[in-house]
């Protein structure tokens, strides 16, 4: 059985499934023609489930189920929807399921779901029946720490992180927001935004109300955190509570701005990051128009470009937050997609790259399975 890469676009889900030596890779799909994919993951503790977070025409936003590995699908018996609370004014409604997460090795079938507008919702049958976790939802805090201050494409629950360790820790991400923290299996939840800067908040220091737009957890040392904000580059080492802005060792002509981190899956000192024009107009496209990839070596103290085989001028794409992705080789394949539809992998680590796919969809995922 072959490795995938799973693809979610704005108009249906691809695949690409790769030789063993990852030198020819066959496109598979489209599947859900037509509707938004948010989101594709396939559990790594029963490789035959895969679920999708869709926008549909016609059933709005959902989540649908595959056990069979892609070949068919059906729609959850009950997608993720907010508790209707008592004298709310204007109840709140699901507009996209947006992140899924698998729970806990040993939890099998739980999932994990974020949306927009800022909601964190659980299954614990594989997918098919979602509940609010109300320890987050229903928090005291949570109309302060969701406050619908949207980004211009809306506000974002993200990044659920559960940490391989303890089923009962988790972290999560709201753009905008800030990153969260539960320690009991999300009853309760604390900001974990220390060193974080909000550069566009009257007060830059404030304990949440940030934009953070990737939260990576290290798979081999889960105490370490790596985060692509709106406001830089991050990194945190537990128990630490304050994160440091590691982007300053960037470039200064190329800055710390964009939307998608990946780590290497067995040396935590190794991430990727792909950075976009974070000018005050926020073009959102690659600087200059010459997209690049950088690599850290060393947790953040220096970092390198990585760009031969990639555009070398006018190539006016971006990469979203969740459409790039690292496999689980010795030497790393890295692939990520583009605002315009292209797919690039490297198969050395980001020393070279090439074009896998081009003319699909706006790309919003791109997700690696064994």
């Amino acid at each position: 059985m072959s490795n995938t890469i799973w693809i979610g676009t704005r108009k249906g889900v691809f695949a690409l499934r790769p030789d063993p030596r990852r030198r020819s890779y066959r496109l598979l799909g489209p599947q859900f023609l037509g509707h938004v994919i948010h989101h594709v993951v396939q559990d790594p503790r029963d490789p035959k489930m895969v679920l999708i977070a869709a926008k549909t025409g016609h059933l709005g936003p959902t989540v649908f189920r595959s056990v069979d590995r892609g070949r068919s699908w059906t729609e959850a018996a009950k997608p993720p929807a907010f508790r209707k609370l008592a004298g709310a004014e204007k109840p709140r409604a699901v507009a996209r399921v947006f992140w899924l997460s698998p729970g806990h090795g040993s939890e099998k079938g739980v999932w994990y779901a974020g949306t927009a507008p800022a909601g964190l919702f659980r299954s614990s049958d594989g997918g098919d029946q979602w509940e609010p976790v109300a320890g987050f939802n229903d928090h005291p805090m949570n109309a302060q720490w969701a406050a619908g201050l949207a980004t211009p494409d809306g506000e974002f629950l993200h990044s659920i992180l559960v940490d391989p360790r303890d089923a009962r820790h988790l972290y999560l991400a709201i753009s905008i927001g800030g990153v969260f923290e539960s320690t009991d299996g999300g009853r309760d939840w604390a900001p974990l935004n220390g060193g974080v800067a909000a550069d566009f908040l009257p007060d830059p220091a404030v304990a949440f109300g940030h934009d953070p737009h990737r939260v990576e957890m290290h798979p081999t040392q889960p105490d370490r955190l790596y985060q692509q904000n709106h406001c830089g580059i991050y990194r945190i080492d537990r128990p630490a509570k304050a994160w440091a802005r590691i982007g300053e060792a960037m470039p200064k002509a190329i800055g710390d701005v964009g939307f998608p981190i990946v780590l290497h899956p067995t040396d935590p000192d190794i991430a990727w990051v792909l950075p976009m024009d974070g000018t005050t107009v926020w073009p959102r496209t690659s600087i200059g128009g010459k997209p690049a990839v950088y690599q850290t070596r060393n947790g953040g103290q220096s970092w390198r470009r990585q760009a031969r085989g990639l555009p070398p001028r006018n190539a006016w794409f971006t990469v979203l937050r969740q459409a790039m992705c690292v496999d689980n080789r010795k030497a790393p394949g890295l692939y990520f997609g583009t605002t315009a539809g292209e797919i690039w992998s490297s198969a050395n680590g980001g020393e070279s790259w090439r074009r896998l796919a081009q003319h699909l969809p706006e790309i919003y995922s791109v997700t690696f399975a064994i």
